[in-house]
């Protein structure tokens, strides 16, 4: 859930924040100061409680350029809650409730009381102005969407010095549990598939779809969130930007993400563009795959960072069983290895303009899912003497 810079050579650097563009920093502050007027008005007023302003959320989140006055922005909807209630939700944040932490605040399951809804709630830090900044682009980004692949926006508080937000809760937690957790079980080949076409549909809605698009900067397993049936679900928008428009062909910002998972042409220019989401896809598809973390350390160097261990055995596909999960124990299928693949290779090219646009790759994903590998019927991979589709 934290934001770390996207670049550095060390655990200890890679939990530093990038302070740059002095002048951004200060317009957001600025409009994270009218939306949290704009919200602490609301929660007084039980008329328009449910009602925030996107323009002010749009400079927020686009700080960089100016909203038109004369453009009718729809409104952001969300139910405004007390503090009281969330207190109640959660039993006083009682650390039984503690589902976990990351660089803005804690997380706690709820449930309210008014409906028995199971929620998760997060309570920013209130020490932290980065958290402020995340509380603005996440009541924006996500009140005014209902998609299935992005995780459901229930509503928030804003009292007094308090900064929460209330959303669906997702029962399977996160895919980074799934896949690195200590009681981690084994994904099979169709889930993960089924996850990572759902994720890039989700991703595809941010770029394609929002008006205007947005790029989300922070796509990693951590934020892929898991419901009924491993129903993946994006989540944690508090990096996100609204991204270039007309013949604009790239955002400049800070650069803010999460290490290992940021495009390098990004790390090293600060210009942002919906290819460095792309990038960070890649990464995410090779994790799936492989079952490794996007950065290790109890690695050896070279093997550390995942894209940089997998460049040289795209180049060999007879060496592509060597990325598998070992926990797949074999029960995958070789031609949807080959493919899946294929698209992270193209997903982390260095060069931007190489890497595909997000609907190919749900097309090419929404394929892969749809061919479901029957464990039964299909033989378990020889890994010595499997052949591969040429």
């Amino acid at each position: 859930m934290g934001c770390f810079p996207c670049f550095g050579g060390s655990k200890k650097q890679s939990n530093k924040k990038i302070n740059s563009n002095n002048q951004q920093d200060d317009q957001a502050d600025s409009a994270s100061d009218t939306l949290k007027a704009t919200l602490n008005d609301n929660v007084k007023n039980e008329e328009s409680k449910k009602a925030v302003d996107q323009t002010v959320a749009v400079q927020q989140l686009n700080t960089n350029k100016k909203v038109d006055g004369d453009v009718e922005m729809e409104s952001v909807k969300a139910t405004s809650f007390t503090f009281e209630q969330m207190v109640k939700a959660t039993e006083n944040f009682k650390p039984d409730h503690f589902l976990g932490e990351g660089g803005f605040g804690k997380v706690f399951k709820g449930i309210l009381k008014d409906t028995g809804q199971s929620v998760a709630i997060k309570q920013l830090d209130r020490n932290g102005g980065q958290g402020i900044r995340e509380f603005v682009v996440e009541v924006m980004t996500l009140g005014s969407v209902d998609h299935p692949n992005l995780v459901k926006l229930i509503g928030f508080c804003a009292e007094g010095d308090q900064r929460l937000l209330v959303y669906e809760f997702m029962p399977l937690g996160s895919l980074d549990d799934h896949l690195h957790g200590p009681r981690r079980q084994p994904l099979d080949w169709n889930t993960r598939m089924k996850i990572a076409s759902g994720a890039a549909r989700g991703l595809e809605y941010l770029h394609d779809k929002m008006n205007p698009p947005v790029i989300y900067r922070d796509l990693k397993s951590s934020n892929i969130l898991l419901g009924e049936e491993y129903h993946p679900k994006l989540s944690d928008f508090g990096l996100a930007k609204v991204g270039p428009t007309g013949d604009d062909t790239h955002v400049s910002t800070r650069v803010m993400g999460t290490y290992g998972y940021c495009a390098p042409d990004y790390a090293m220019t600060g210009q942002l563009t919906f290819k460095s989401d792309i990038y960070s896809f890649g990464v995410l598809l090779l994790e799936i795959i492989t079952g490794r973390k996007a950065i290790d350390f109890t690695k050896s160097t070279r093997d550390q960072n995942l894209v940089a261990w997998a460049r040289p055995l795209f180049k060999d596909r007879k060496k592509f069983y060597q990325m598998v999960d070992p926990a797949l124990q074999g029960h995958y299928p070789v031609r949807g290895l080959y493919q899946a693949l294929a698209i992270a290779a193209m997903c982390v090219q260095e060069e931007p303009s190489m890497r595909p646009v997000v609907a190919d790759v749900v097309t090419a994903l929404s394929y892969l899912a749809s061919q479901t590998y029957d464990p039964q019927v299909h033989p378990v991979q020889n890994f010595r003497r499997q052949s591969y589709p040429e």
